[in-house]
């Protein structure tokens, strides 16, 4: 990988770690559909009429922003608003890494290395720790909602493959059009017209400020980062990047939210740092590289 692409990559994942904690912020006032509903409609609007559309079948944009936005950060915010740490959310959100190495292999004839098996071992059991070390104010279905959007995630990025989207920051823009009615007609659905109400009567600078981080620079830069990465490099080289995710996450969610630490989230950590570096080595077993 290029260094300026590695550069990009460290950039859009220390952003995205930060955007979980200042997701936090913005749940406090505001019900986390229609938190997700009012920042699709700013990714798109009033931007589609200024940038042309990507030349990719409508197809790919309707199911993109459908999977992007209520698919995943959707379950993301509503799996926060459960209970699930913002830090944990981080954490949990990046098995759509192992997804993906899977959908690379199967959908697109990529190989694993040794060095991304050893490193998918250690990312789960690092995973794996953390979850088991939760304090259990998060409920069974926090958990499995992020679970789903991770699994979610990972379709995301098969799509960006499959569809081979050169406009990435449109394709984003464009995808972000089909996701704000479901989700307000969910909103509805679930809570009536009180979370409509609420966001009248109770928005704060707070709270403004989480859904504008959330538009500008979590969706609109880093997904456009993300998405060109998916397109310069194999899918099994770009999705164990998000590893590092959860590290930022973390120490936003410290910064921000005064989240505590401990020396076994501090060690489970260091495995998954652990296994992002072992998965980018090669190794040369009989004059081969593994």
């Amino acid at each position: 990988m290029q260094n300026k692409h590695l550069f990009l990559a460290l950039l859009v994942t220390a952003l995205w770690g930060l955007n979980f904690p200042v997701t936090k912020l913005g749940l406090a006032n505001i019900d986390p559909l229609l938190l997700t509903a009012l920042r699709f409609t700013l990714a798109a609007l009033p931007w589609v009429f200024l940038i042309p559309r990507p030349q990719v079948a409508w197809g790919w944009l309707v199911a993109y922003g459908l999977i992007f936005g209520v698919a995943m950060w959707a379950l993301i915010n509503l799996g926060i608003e459960q209970g699930v740490a913002p830090g944990t959310a981080s954490l949990l959100i990046q098995f759509s890494a192992f997804f993906s190495l899977g959908w690379g292999v199967l959908l697109f004839g990529e190989r694993l290395r040794l060095s991304q098996v050893l490193a998918t071992g250690l990312a789960a059991w690092g995973l794996l720790r953390i979850v088991g070390a939760s304090p259990g104010q998060a409920t069974t279905l926090g958990y499995a909602l992020l679970l789903v959007s991770a699994f979610s995630w990972s379709l995301g990025n098969v799509i960006i493959k499959r569809c081979g989207v050169r406009e990435v920051f449109a394709f984003v823009v464009w995808a972000s059009l089909f996701a704000p009615l479901p989700l307000l007609v969910l909103t509805w659905l679930s809570h009536g017209n009180a979370p409509f109400v609420q966001l009248v009567g109770e928005i704060s600078w707070t709270s403004i400020f989480s859904l504008l981080f959330q538009v500008y620079v979590a969706t609109h830069f880093c997904y456009w980062g993300w998405n060109l990465l998916l397109r310069e490099y194999p899918v099994s080289r770009v999705a164990p990047l998000s590893l590092l995710i959860p590290l930022f996450g973390t120490a936003g969610s410290i910064v921000l939210l005064g989240q505590q630490v401990t020396l076994d989230d501090g060690l489970s950590m260091l495995l998954v740092l652990l296994a992002l570096l072992v998965g980018q080595v090669r190794w040369r077993f009989g004059g081969v590289w593994r």
